[in-house]
Protein backbone atom coordinates (compact mmCIF):
# COMPACT_ATOMS: atom_id res chain seq x y z
CA UNK A 1 0.00 0.00 0.00
CA UNK A 2 2.79 2.54 0.95
CA UNK A 3 4.78 1.92 -2.25
CA UNK A 4 1.50 2.06 -4.03
CA UNK A 5 0.84 5.65 -3.02
CA UNK A 6 4.73 6.47 -3.25
CA UNK A 7 4.78 5.42 -6.77
CA UNK A 8 1.34 7.63 -7.11
CA UNK A 9 2.63 10.80 -5.75
CA UNK A 10 5.83 10.50 -7.46
CA UNK A 11 4.46 10.29 -10.77
CA UNK A 12 1.85 13.45 -10.54
CA UNK A 13 2.58 17.15 -10.35
CA UNK A 14 3.98 17.78 -6.60
CA UNK A 15 1.50 20.63 -6.11
CA UNK A 16 -0.93 18.59 -6.56
CA UNK A 17 0.54 15.90 -4.83
CA UNK A 18 0.73 18.65 -1.49
CA UNK A 19 -2.68 19.48 -2.33
CA UNK A 20 -3.87 15.70 -2.11
CA UNK A 21 -2.03 15.12 1.26
CA UNK A 22 -3.27 18.37 2.71
CA UNK A 23 -7.02 17.99 1.53
CA UNK A 24 -6.75 14.05 3.46
CA UNK A 25 -5.63 16.20 6.62
CA UNK A 26 -8.53 18.13 6.64
CA UNK A 27 -10.53 15.52 5.69
CA UNK A 28 -9.62 13.81 9.00
CA UNK A 29 -10.41 17.35 10.61
CA UNK A 30 -13.99 16.57 9.60
CA UNK A 31 -14.05 13.15 10.23
CA UNK A 32 -13.11 13.65 13.80
CA UNK A 33 -15.35 16.99 14.21
CA UNK A 34 -18.45 14.23 12.67
CA UNK A 35 -18.18 12.49 16.18
CA UNK A 36 -20.61 14.91 17.56
CA UNK A 37 -23.65 12.89 15.54
CA UNK A 38 -22.27 10.59 17.59
CA UNK A 39 -21.91 12.11 21.30
CA UNK A 40 -22.87 15.32 22.84
CA UNK A 41 -19.63 15.38 25.33
CA UNK A 42 -16.13 14.05 25.97
CA UNK A 43 -14.32 13.33 29.26
CA UNK A 44 -11.94 15.83 29.76
CA UNK A 45 -9.22 13.00 30.61
CA UNK A 46 -9.57 12.12 26.51
CA UNK A 47 -9.42 15.62 25.31
CA UNK A 48 -6.31 16.52 27.61
CA UNK A 49 -4.55 13.31 27.00
CA UNK A 50 -5.41 13.77 22.69
CA UNK A 51 -4.23 17.62 22.69
CA UNK A 52 -0.91 16.07 24.21
CA UNK A 53 -0.71 12.90 21.57
CA UNK A 54 -1.32 16.39 18.69
CA UNK A 55 1.44 18.14 20.88
CA UNK A 56 4.28 15.17 20.83
CA UNK A 57 2.73 14.40 16.73
CA UNK A 58 4.26 18.04 15.73
CA UNK A 59 7.19 18.60 17.85
CA UNK A 60 8.61 15.10 16.41
CA UNK A 61 7.36 16.12 13.15
CA UNK A 62 9.79 19.00 13.42
CA UNK A 63 13.00 17.82 13.78
CA UNK A 64 12.93 14.68 11.93
CA UNK A 65 10.68 15.85 9.04
CA UNK A 66 11.85 19.40 8.85
CA UNK A 67 14.97 20.61 10.67
CA UNK A 68 17.16 17.35 10.16
CA UNK A 69 16.43 17.84 6.11
CA UNK A 70 17.16 21.41 6.51
CA UNK A 71 20.03 20.97 8.29
CA UNK A 72 21.08 17.94 5.57
CA UNK A 73 20.37 20.22 2.73
CA UNK A 74 22.57 23.10 4.20
CA UNK A 75 25.87 21.36 4.63
CA UNK A 76 25.74 21.18 0.44
CA UNK A 77 23.99 25.00 -0.19
CA UNK A 78 26.02 26.95 2.50
CA UNK A 79 29.09 24.80 3.98
CA UNK A 80 30.71 27.72 5.52
CA UNK A 81 27.30 28.15 8.00
CA UNK A 82 25.60 25.26 7.42
CA UNK A 83 23.51 25.62 10.86
CA UNK A 84 22.51 29.43 9.49
CA UNK A 85 19.63 28.42 7.49
CA UNK A 86 18.10 26.22 9.99
CA UNK A 87 18.77 28.36 12.60
CA UNK A 88 17.10 31.84 10.71
CA UNK A 89 13.71 30.11 9.49
CA UNK A 90 13.26 28.27 12.82
CA UNK A 91 13.34 32.25 14.60
CA UNK A 92 11.36 33.21 11.28
CA UNK A 93 8.64 30.96 11.31
CA UNK A 94 8.12 31.43 15.20
CA UNK A 95 8.11 34.95 15.28
CA UNK A 96 5.75 34.85 11.81
CA UNK A 97 3.20 32.71 14.72
CA UNK A 98 3.85 34.64 17.50
CA UNK A 99 3.04 37.87 15.14
CA UNK A 100 -0.64 36.33 13.73
CA UNK A 101 -0.98 35.46 17.72
CA UNK A 102 -1.03 38.70 18.61
CA UNK A 103 -3.47 39.88 15.83
CA UNK A 104 -5.93 37.24 15.08
CA UNK A 105 -8.50 37.13 17.70
CA UNK A 106 -9.06 33.76 19.09
CA UNK A 107 -9.60 31.99 22.22
CA UNK A 108 -7.75 28.56 23.23
CA UNK A 109 -9.82 25.29 24.09
CA UNK A 110 -10.52 24.94 27.39
CA UNK A 111 -10.18 28.58 28.57
CA UNK A 112 -12.74 30.96 29.54
CA UNK A 113 -14.30 33.63 27.33
CA UNK A 114 -12.56 36.57 29.14
CA UNK A 115 -9.16 34.91 28.07
CA UNK A 116 -9.48 35.73 24.46
CA UNK A 117 -6.15 36.84 22.59
CA UNK A 118 -5.77 38.87 20.06
CA UNK A 119 -6.95 42.27 18.76
CA UNK A 120 -10.31 43.76 20.64
CA UNK A 121 -13.21 41.95 18.88
CA UNK A 122 -16.60 41.24 19.60
CA UNK A 123 -16.56 37.95 17.39
CA UNK A 124 -18.78 35.15 18.77
CA UNK A 125 -16.95 32.58 21.34
CA UNK A 126 -17.50 29.91 18.32
CA UNK A 127 -15.62 31.76 16.08
CA UNK A 128 -12.83 32.63 18.20
CA UNK A 129 -12.58 28.44 19.29
CA UNK A 130 -12.58 27.73 15.55
CA UNK A 131 -9.72 30.72 14.74
CA UNK A 132 -7.28 29.05 17.38
CA UNK A 133 -7.49 25.98 15.47
CA UNK A 134 -7.14 27.46 12.50
CA UNK A 135 -3.58 28.78 14.08
CA UNK A 136 -2.28 25.36 14.68
CA UNK A 137 -3.39 24.27 10.96
CA UNK A 138 -1.36 27.31 9.36
CA UNK A 139 1.72 25.49 10.18
CA UNK A 140 0.72 21.94 9.75
CA UNK A 141 -0.47 22.53 6.09
CA UNK A 142 3.01 24.42 5.18
CA UNK A 143 5.28 21.79 6.18
CA UNK A 144 3.61 18.90 4.27
CA UNK A 145 3.77 21.20 1.17
CA UNK A 146 7.10 22.23 1.68
CA UNK A 147 8.11 18.88 2.22
CA UNK A 148 6.43 17.47 -0.94
CA UNK A 149 7.80 20.65 -2.87
CA UNK A 150 11.30 19.92 -1.34
CA UNK A 151 11.02 16.17 -2.16
CA UNK A 152 10.17 16.71 -5.64
CA UNK A 153 13.57 18.94 -6.13
CA UNK A 154 15.50 16.16 -5.28
CA UNK A 155 16.88 17.37 -1.88
CA UNK A 156 19.01 15.30 0.02
CA UNK A 157 17.17 14.25 3.08
CA UNK A 158 13.43 14.58 1.58
CA UNK A 159 11.49 11.53 0.43
CA UNK A 160 8.14 11.16 -1.33
CA UNK A 161 7.69 9.28 1.84
CA UNK A 162 8.58 10.84 4.17
CA UNK A 163 6.24 13.47 2.96
CA UNK A 164 3.64 10.87 3.12
CA UNK A 165 4.32 9.95 6.74
CA UNK A 166 4.19 13.73 7.34
CA UNK A 167 0.88 13.70 6.47
CA UNK A 168 0.03 11.21 8.12
CA UNK A 169 0.61 11.96 10.96
CA UNK A 170 -0.65 15.63 10.59
CA UNK A 171 -3.89 13.78 9.52
CA UNK A 172 -3.89 11.28 12.88
CA UNK A 173 -3.51 14.30 15.24
CA UNK A 174 -6.05 16.47 13.19
CA UNK A 175 -8.79 13.82 14.46
CA UNK A 176 -9.00 14.76 18.30
CA UNK A 177 -8.63 18.41 16.78
CA UNK A 178 -12.07 18.08 14.73
CA UNK A 179 -14.15 16.60 17.34
CA UNK A 180 -12.52 18.98 20.24
CA UNK A 181 -14.02 22.29 18.29
CA UNK A 182 -16.96 20.25 17.51
CA UNK A 183 -17.88 18.83 20.75
CA UNK A 184 -17.86 22.43 23.23
CA UNK A 185 -20.20 24.10 20.58
CA UNK A 186 -22.62 21.41 20.48
CA UNK A 187 -22.25 21.15 24.12
CA UNK A 188 -23.06 24.56 24.63
CA UNK A 189 -26.23 24.18 22.74
CA UNK A 190 -25.41 24.19 18.96
CA UNK A 191 -26.58 21.97 16.58
CA UNK A 192 -25.32 18.52 15.45
CA UNK A 193 -24.93 20.12 11.95
CA UNK A 194 -23.32 23.88 13.03
CA UNK A 195 -21.19 22.13 15.42
CA UNK A 196 -19.36 19.66 12.37
CA UNK A 197 -19.18 22.37 9.63
CA UNK A 198 -17.30 24.46 12.27
CA UNK A 199 -15.24 22.13 13.50
CA UNK A 200 -14.14 21.00 9.77
CA UNK A 201 -13.82 24.12 8.75
CA UNK A 202 -10.83 25.34 10.75
CA UNK A 203 -8.71 22.82 8.86
CA UNK A 204 -10.17 24.31 5.18
CA UNK A 205 -6.59 26.76 5.70
CA UNK A 206 -4.82 23.26 5.21
CA UNK A 207 -4.58 22.77 1.65
CA UNK A 208 -4.17 26.38 0.69
CA UNK A 209 -0.85 26.71 3.06
CA UNK A 210 -0.13 23.27 1.76
CA UNK A 211 0.10 24.55 -1.77
CA UNK A 212 1.71 27.67 -0.75
CA UNK A 213 5.02 26.32 0.52
CA UNK A 214 4.90 23.45 -2.19
CA UNK A 215 5.24 26.31 -5.11
CA UNK A 216 7.23 28.38 -3.20
CA UNK A 217 9.93 25.71 -2.70
CA UNK A 218 9.82 24.84 -5.82
CA UNK A 219 10.51 27.48 -7.75
CA UNK A 220 13.03 29.16 -5.31
CA UNK A 221 15.16 26.22 -4.37
CA UNK A 222 17.61 28.85 -2.15
CA UNK A 223 14.98 28.96 0.27
CA UNK A 224 14.59 25.49 0.82
CA UNK A 225 15.98 24.46 3.90
CA UNK A 226 15.06 28.52 5.46
CA UNK A 227 11.33 27.12 4.35
CA UNK A 228 11.73 23.82 6.25
CA UNK A 229 13.13 25.24 9.58
CA UNK A 230 10.33 27.83 8.95
CA UNK A 231 7.58 25.49 9.24
CA UNK A 232 9.41 23.92 12.01
CA UNK A 233 9.38 27.21 13.94
CA UNK A 234 5.79 27.72 13.50
CA UNK A 235 4.78 24.43 14.73
CA UNK A 236 6.83 24.40 18.02
CA UNK A 237 5.79 28.05 17.95
CA UNK A 238 1.65 26.07 18.84
CA UNK A 239 2.99 23.67 20.32
CA UNK A 240 4.84 25.92 22.86
CA UNK A 241 2.01 28.96 23.11
CA UNK A 242 -1.13 26.77 22.38
CA UNK A 243 -1.62 23.31 22.55
CA UNK A 244 0.58 22.34 25.35
CA UNK A 245 -1.39 25.57 27.54
CA UNK A 246 -4.76 23.86 27.15
CA UNK A 247 -3.35 20.62 28.70
CA UNK A 248 -2.56 22.20 31.72
CA UNK A 249 -6.37 23.50 32.83
CA UNK A 250 -7.56 20.72 35.26
CA UNK A 251 -6.10 17.55 36.67
CA UNK A 252 -5.27 15.80 33.77
CA UNK A 253 -1.70 16.81 33.11
CA UNK A 254 -0.37 13.35 33.42
CA UNK A 255 -2.88 12.01 31.14
CA UNK A 256 -1.90 14.92 28.39
CA UNK A 257 1.96 14.01 28.93
CA UNK A 258 1.55 10.50 28.18
CA UNK A 259 -0.20 11.39 25.19
CA UNK A 260 2.33 13.66 24.35
CA UNK A 261 5.37 10.67 24.01
CA UNK A 262 2.89 8.73 22.41
CA UNK A 263 2.40 10.81 20.04
CA UNK A 264 6.57 11.83 19.94
CA UNK A 265 6.67 8.07 19.41
CA UNK A 266 4.14 7.35 16.53
CA UNK A 267 5.69 10.10 14.48
CA UNK A 268 8.98 8.76 15.19
CA UNK A 269 8.60 5.97 13.77
CA UNK A 270 6.15 6.83 10.92
CA UNK A 271 9.13 9.12 9.73
CA UNK A 272 11.40 6.65 9.98
CA UNK A 273 10.23 3.93 9.09
CA UNK A 274 8.60 5.21 6.37
CA UNK A 275 10.79 7.93 5.62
Amino acid sequence: MMHQLEHYFTHIDPVFAAFIATTFTWLVTAAGAALVFFFKSMHRGVLDGMLGFTGGVMVAASFWSLLMPSIELSERLYPSAPWMPAAIGFLVGALFLFFLDKKMPHLHLNFNENEKEGIKTQLHKTTLLVLAITLHNIPEGLAVGVLFGAAANGMEGATIAGAIALAIGIGIQNFPEGFAVAMPLRRAGASRIKSFMYGQLSAIVEPIAGVIGAVAVIYMEPILPFALSFAAGAMIFVVVEEVIPETQRDKYTDVAVLGFIGGFLVMMVLDVALG
